[in-house]
């Protein structure tokens, strides 16, 4: 589907389809109270990072490989952890940091295949810098949202930071929409937008907003690590195959990691 519609023009749909939803729910819920829309520039700055890091993320795959891509991402939720001090003085634990480095040791081992030779040669080009740019967006975005919450709920929060992430995208993305030929686009294209804008959109930023307002920036972020090991659960699950026996090795470490920092802190 990608290569059926420009990446720009694809987040812009999908943030429109994902705050259209969110909308729905939340005036169902009473609607949006008016002292929600005070400081609207709060929901600028968190859309604003978010779209960054998705506009980052697609330029940076034209040139960086998925494999180094996921790479540098292992590197976010060390940089929330920072960002968390900064914004919100949270201060990481010795068990948390440990779960850090045990969890990005472990989405490493999987993401490479546990091939040792294959990580040695990872080399830092113009794709993975580009996208590491749009990582750390990622990582102040999470510590963000508490700091920048008033008391709104979650739902109302999620929706005005989607339409921020809309209404950004429509301007970043207008020349690319404009050459869109939508009648064209195959019912495939329609579907996987639908799931991306209602999962990995509208979903995914309820949830971060969720935990973000219970849980330390880093632990938010450090269930990112469980990604590598989804995919594979997914591949095997639609019949890709069994990886080698090796990679269960850095699964064993993600689970230890998602242990350790499921535990409440004292």
């Amino acid at each position: 589907m990608a290569n059926e519609i420009a990446p720009s023009a694809l987040n812009a749909f999908r943030f429109v389809i994902a705050a259209a939803i969110m909308a729905a729910v939340v005036f169902t819920r009473g609607g949006v109270p008016r002292e929600a829309l005070r400081a609207p520039w709060r929901y600028l700055i968190l859309g604003g990072l978010f779209s960054f890091y998705f506009v980052m993320m697609f330029e940076g795959l034209k040139t960086a490989p998925p494999v180094s891509a996921a790479a540098v991402f292992t590197l976010t939720p060390v940089m929330s952890a920072i960002f968390g001090y900064v914004l919100l003085r949270q201060i990481t634990t010795k068990r948390i940091a440990l779960g850090l480095a045990i969890g990005a040791s472990g989405a490493l081992w999987v993401i490479f295949r546990g091939d040792l030779s294959a990580l040695l040669g990872f080399e830092i080009g113009q794709g993975e810098f580009i996208y590491f740019w749009g990582c750390i967006a990622h990582a102040l975005y999470t510590p963000a949202v508490r700091y920048l919450n008033r008391g709104e709920s979650i739902r109302v929060f999620s929706l005005l930071t989607l339409l921020a992430c809309a209404v950004i995208l429509l301007i970043w993305g207008a020349g690319d929409i404009m050459a869109t030929d939508i009648n064209s686009l195959r019912p495939l294209v329609w579907v996987t937008l639908a799931y991306i804008a209602i999962f990995a959109s509208a979903a995914t930023v309820f949830l971060i907003q969720f935990a973000s307002m219970r849980l330390p920036s880093s632990k938010v972020m450090a269930y990112t690590y469980l990604t590598p090991t989804w995919v594979i659960l997914w591949e095997i699950g639609m019949g890709q195959g069994v990886p080698p026996v090796i990679i269960l090795g850095g699964i064993g470490l993600t689970m230890i990691a998602l242990l350790l920092l499921l535990k409440r802190e004292a």
